[in-house]
């Protein structure tokens, strides 16, 4: 398995314990991540300037092909709007040949297959349940995990094809490879908050408490992110609340591949779950 990885823009400045972590699973997994000179996926200017956000998605998709690759992104975010590229060359062909003049601009042409596919799309089809359970030298067995999956990659469902995007499954069945067991969590398909930080930090906040009391409620030790913004959210931003809120004894979260790594075997300052601001240890079986 060899793809293009696309870490995004926030992975390497605000959360590199995620790009970390990814590396190293992938490694130990037998996953191939070749690094490009790729730009932003296009999705802080979606809403200003919808030409310039098409544009920079598919200058990504052209520079993949070049290479021959099909790109691989952990970002829930870059991955949602990747795919809102594609879909938007296929219903407007007008925009189609404006993204194809400016590509031609940078000397490059317009792809002929845009392929981009998430993390966990990759571990629960390319490398499946059944390595997974293979590879996990030290089980999370005991561990209730609530599952976040993140909203820009499940909705809008036609576009992302990512899962069923009332009743997903897919992140589900990768923690339970890992030995842990799973909570059901009503909550867990709902948008963390984290997109609105900076414009309406109240709602952001609210959003954030309501699903962090959920998780908790719901028997969890440990929320799991597969998404930038998600895991910021749960920790770096919670970390901002006073010393003495209540919120800060809710489950902490970890990151997908944080969770597989320490399942693998794999170091932990690897992984960087030194990293976390909220943090959480895994049992000692």
């Amino acid at each position: 398995m060899r793809y293009a990885y696309f870490p995004g823009c926030k992975i390497p400045h605000h959360l590199p314990e995620y790009g970390s972590s990814v590396e190293a699973v992938c490694a130990a997994l037998g996953i191939e991540l070749v690094k490009l000179e790729f730009n932003c996926c296009g999705w802080p200017v979606r809403h200003e300037n919808e030409l310039a956000s098409i544009f920079s998605a598919v200058r990504n998709f052209a520079i993949a092909e070049e290479a021959g690759l099909h790109i691989l992104t952990p970002c829930k975010c870059c991955f949602g709007n990747l795919k809102y590229a594609v879909s938007r060359l296929e219903e407007d062909r007008k925009l189609a040949l404006l993204v194809g003049s400016l590509l031609a601009r940078d000397g490059l042409a317009m792809p002929r297959s845009m392929h981009v596919s998430h993390l966990l799309t990759i571990l629960d089809e390319q490398v499946g349940v059944e390595i997974l359970q293979r590879h996990a030298a030290t089980p999370l067995t005991g561990v209730k995990v609530a599952c976040h999956y993140g909203c820009h990659a499940l909705r809008p469902g036609n576009v992302t094809g990512f899962d069923d995007p009332l009743a997903p499954t897919l992140f589900e069945r990768i923690i339970r490879a890992l030995g842990a067991e799973t909570v059901d969590w009503d909550l867990r398909l709902e948008c963390c908050g984290h997109p609105l930080r900076g414009r309406d930090d109240v709602i952001s906040d609210a959003l954030m408490r309501k699903k962090l009391e959920g998780a908790a409620s719901a028997g969890a030790d440990v929320i799991a992110t597969a998404c930038t913004y998600c895991q910021l959210q749960f920790d770096k931003e919670r970390d901002l609340l006073p010393v003495n809120a209540a919120l800060r004894q809710a489950p902490p979260a970890v990151l997908v591949t944080q969770l597989i790594g320490t399942a693998l075997g794999l170091d932990s300052g690897a992984v960087g779950m030194d990293k976390n601001n909220i943090p959480w240890h895994a049992p000692i079986l």
